[in-house]
């Protein structure tokens, strides 16, 4: 850097290493953290069942011998300490955090576990949320991990925008649902991935059908599917589609989502997880 540097690049032609060497956001985790693959959980707007999905791989991860963990990045929303019925205040160490353990050993950090009452509402604006999330990774002593998945809020704004700039993300996976208008709102945060270039690995249809227990046959609740085309038109190459399933939101409900049954084709996607190489994306 020339010693009459104004640090306005855009008046300036000289060749520095401020101009050519742009410091990376990526932030480092707590030493006593050591996380092999981090994979974020996105869609673009709420109530596609994202953390309904979050918590199904992190239960069939874990089921596979996996050492898992949730990141619950949805300040506002939290939801994931329910579904698997923990509320425990997590242990401190000094300035740092140990995250709580779900029955069968999956680590989860949560806002909803540092309020005294779960129904108190977080208003805080956004670039505290996105501290805090920052923060969830930074300041929390994870400990060993194969696996963590990060429940991220909806949308394309503070919050995704910091865990894709500030976490080193190995994937997307990308979670919508039948209609047409989710599916090109979806699509944003598909774009948001590319743009930044962390991987796609792979979109998972929520609600996609309902079988009836009566007749057994598919009844699309919300509208037939256009899964094959949304994926060509943003060049997806993995999707599945999973059902309405009553039982699986009683599960949750009551903080037994560890019980489900593994529905095959999530089992499948979980498979493609666990062989995911981003650097042959």
């Amino acid at each position: 850097m020339s010693e009459n540097c104004t640090h306005n690049c855009s008046t300036c032609d000289q060749s520095c290493s401020s101009r050519t060497e742009p410091q990376s956001l990526i932030i480092e985790p707590h030493p006593g953290s050591h996380i092999k693959h981090i994979i974020a959980v996105v869609s673009g707007k709420g109530g596609v069942g994202k953390s309904s999905v979050t918590c199904q791989l992190a239960v069939l991860m874990q089921r596979m011998g996996y050492k898992t963990a949730i990141l619950d990045a949805d300040i506002t929303g939290p939801s994931i300490p329910k579904a698997f019925g923990i509320h425990k205040t997590p242990e401190a160490e000094g300035d740092f955090l140990y995250p709580d353990e779900t029955e069968t050993g999956i680590k989860i950090m949560s806002v909803n576990l540092l309020l005294d009452d779960e129904t108190t509402p977080v208003l805080w604006r956004g670039p505290i949320i996105a501290g805090t999330v920052k923060q969830f990774y930074s300041d929390i002593i994870w400990g060993d991990i194969d696996y963590m998945f990060i429940d991220c809020p909806p949308g394309t704004g503070d919050v995704p925008l910091t865990i894709f700039q500030s976490i080193p993300i190995d994937g997307v996976v990308v979670v919508t649902t039948p209609q047409d208008l989710v599916s090109v709102i979806v699509g944003k945060a598909v774009h948001m991935a590319d743009s930044m270039n962390i991987p796609v690995i792979g979109m998972i249809e929520n609600m996609s059908y309902f079988i009836c227990p009566d007749c057994n046959n598919k009844h699309y609740i919300f509208g037939k599917s256009q899964l094959e085309q949304v994926i060509r038109d943003l060049y997806i190459g993995h999707a599945i589609r999973l059902p309405i399933n009553p039982s699986l939101a009683g599960l949750m409900d009551r903080g037994e989502i560890e019980h489900m049954e593994a529905n095959a084709d999530l089992q499948e996607f979980a498979d493609l997880i666990s062989t995911f190489d981003p650097d042959k994306y």
